[in-house]
């Protein structure tokens, strides 16, 4: 059994073989792209392992992502959680949106290697792609593993989601007051804040929020990102 896997039943995961050769690929591009560009602060295997690749997987406890579901990864970055998501379950139809285009080259070139299908990447800043109308209210689960706050996070990635869809977010283990806060927030977006599920594995602390979206979001979202900074909802 590999690493990664005995990793992953240990959270009560499960890789297959084949999964488990993806995610090698996945490590060894992302440690070699790393040192040409900042990807992640994150080198070492075994961390890389349980920090980016188990915790993006975590959310598969629960029944949030409906079969073949349209999921966009808000912000991707160097993939997480939208890639191992894609390795793991390949019913998704998978976009990364990112506003670098050399992020895009390295996720493109992944997607290649492991040949994973019906993933796409597109380039853009969320809350211009979120006006979009080619990406606005199209997509049934945005994912986010972000660093901003609930509220902002929820004016950039709520626009993408269909009505009767929702978004989840990755938080840490002290965000429970900023999850509250971010419930008016949710309200004007058209959305509720639902179930937030607590979990603690592997070292790792973690809350996956889950916001249903309960009707079209109005035009006036997303803001400039001057003035989500200025005055989040």
């Amino acid at each position: 059994m590999h690493k990664l896997q005995a990793l992953a039943k240990e959270a009560d995961l499960t890789i297959t073989n084949e999964q488990a050769r993806q995610f090698l690929v996945y490590r060894s591009l992302l440690l070699e792209w790393n040192e040409k560009m900042n990807l992640t602060g994150i080198t070492d295997p075994e961390a890389i392992n349980i920090k980016h690749f188990i915790d993006s997987l975590l959310v598969l406890h629960k029944d949030w992502i409906p079969q073949g579901a349209q999921v966009v990864d808000v912000g991707s970055g160097a993939g997480f959680p939208g890639l191992p998501l894609a390795i793991v379950r390949e019913d998704l139809q998978l976009t990364y949106a990112d506003s670098l285009k050399k992020r895009l080259g390295f996720l493109d070139e992944v997607i290649r290697k492991i040949d994973i299908k019906q993933n796409k990447t597109v380039h853009g800043r969320a809350e211009d792609l979120g006006r979009n109308k080619i990406y606005r209210e199209q997509f049934i689960v945005p994912v986010a593993r972000p660093v901003a706050s609930m509220d902002v996070l929820l004016e950039y990635t709520l626009p993408f989601v269909k009505p009767g869809g929702c978004m989840i977010a990755w938080k840490g283990p002290n965000a429970t007051e900023e999850i509250t806060a971010a419930e008016a927030a949710a309200e004007k977006l058209g959305a509720a804040i639902g179930e937030v599920y607590k979990i603690e594995v592997l070292g790792m602390e973690r809350l996956l929020v889950r916001v249903d979206k309960r009707k079209p979001t109005p035009a006036r979202y997303p803001r400039r990102p001057a003035a989500i900074q200025k005055k989040p909802l």
